[in-house]
């Protein structure tokens, strides 16, 4: 059965790795305007790479749209606690991990609130 992304699922997931950190003691360092599926597929994974090694903490991304279309992927990502899920296929096999990264992703239109997080 499939169950919906987030931090409750966690300890139950065991077809996918999942982050080995305290997500609590992740800060932001990053506002990442744009956040796709190549972001999340690339500069993600390899910063929970770095916090798997109990590096670099300070550098989490918090997400941030300019565009009405954004807040659909604000809210998507919202609801399963800024998980994500990355899938690796190679010819005979494919692994799965899930990235702890993201801690937030700032309202579209939100001006005040992306230039105060820039700033910070």
């Amino acid at each position: 059965m499939i169950s919906k992304l987030s931090l409750s699922a966690l300890p139950a997931i065991t077809t996918a790795a999942i982050p080995a950190y305290a997500r609590e003691s992740l800060r932001a360092g990053i506002v990442h305007f744009g956040v796709g599926n190549f972001h999340r597929s690339h500069q993600a994974v390899y910063l929970d790479a770095l916090f798997n090694m109990g590096d670099g903490l300070d550098w989490a991304i918090v997400g941030a749209g300019v565009r009405e279309s954004d807040e659909a992927m604000r809210q998507k990502l919202s609801a399963q606690d800024w998980l994500t899920t990355v899938v690796e296929q190679e010819a005979d096999s494919s692994s799965a991990r899930v990235t702890g990264a993201m801690i937030d992703y700032l309202q579209p239109g939100d001006s005040a609130a992306i230039i105060t997080r820039l700033a910070d």
